[in-house]
């Protein structure tokens, strides 16, 4: 199976640490973001697509064709329009049935796999501050039928946490256009609901780096994360 990383940002919030390093290349451990992201995929994806932009040469100087024995494809994309905007500048190099998943956040190992277990899913967690995220909306079967940016309610909720199984009837659907010249990914595969199931599977632990405070803690998050 083949699993997608969008990895192409600058990753702006980072201030100076990005000035001269793409975001994933951001080491935690002495090692690059990216390198825990590739070790913690499941052990049935055998080819991963790096999607990368921005200073993309210190990525592909640095995993090469091949890392922990997955195979390694990059893409380029050219034009920063969001997350399915980068999805689709793979189209071409993508088969049947992949995972995708942020160049920035960590995920565990087990809950990926459970996702990639699915057709068509979503990995979700619970969160008490459900206006900080994009939350899952189901109807009264269970069945997800929309995800809502930062609604103005009370938590308990559960928040959709950028990893996906797709599958490539996701490019038959036009790009859904959120603003700023950006297209998003979650709300392109709500489309899909007309004629797939889109089902949802719980993550025990999730951990997005979106600042320098973030990546200062995520040495004693991602060893917590491993315990799991």
């Amino acid at each position: 199976m083949q699993a997608v990383i969008l990895a192409a940002g600058r990753g702006v919030r980072m201030g100076e640490l990005t000035k001269n390093t793409p975001k994933p290349m951001l080491k935690i451990q002495g090692k690059p973001l990216l390198a825990h992201k590739i070790e913690m995929l499941p052990d049935e994806i055998d080819e991963v697509v790096l999607v990368v932009g921005y200073l993309q040469e210190q990525i592909r100087n640095f995993f090469g064709d091949q890392y922990a024995n997955k195979k390694i494809v990059y893409v380029e994309q050219q034009e920063l329009n969001g997350t399915a905007g980068a999805l689709h500048s793979a189209k071409d190099v993508l088969r049947e049935k992949f995972l995708v998943t942020t160049g920035d956040d960590l995920y565990l190992k087990k809950d990926l796999a459970q996702l990639s277990k699915l057709d068509l899913g979503v990995l979700v967690l619970e969160v008490d501050n459900p206006d900080q995220f994009g939350v899952i909306k189901m109807d009264e079967k269970g069945d997800i039928v929309e995800i809502v940016e930062k609604p103005k309610i009370v938590g308990p909720a559960l928040a959709n946490v950028g990893a996906y199984i797709l599958s490539r009837d996701f490019f038959v659907y036009p790009l859904v256009d959120i603003g700023k010249g950006e297209f998003g990914l979650p709300q392109t595969m709500m489309q899909m609901k007309d004629r797939f199931k889109i089902e949802m599977q719980k993550a025990g632990a999730w951990f997005p780096i979106g600042n320098p405070e973030d990546l200062q803690k995520s040495a004693q998050i991602l060893e917590k994360m491993k315990n799991l």
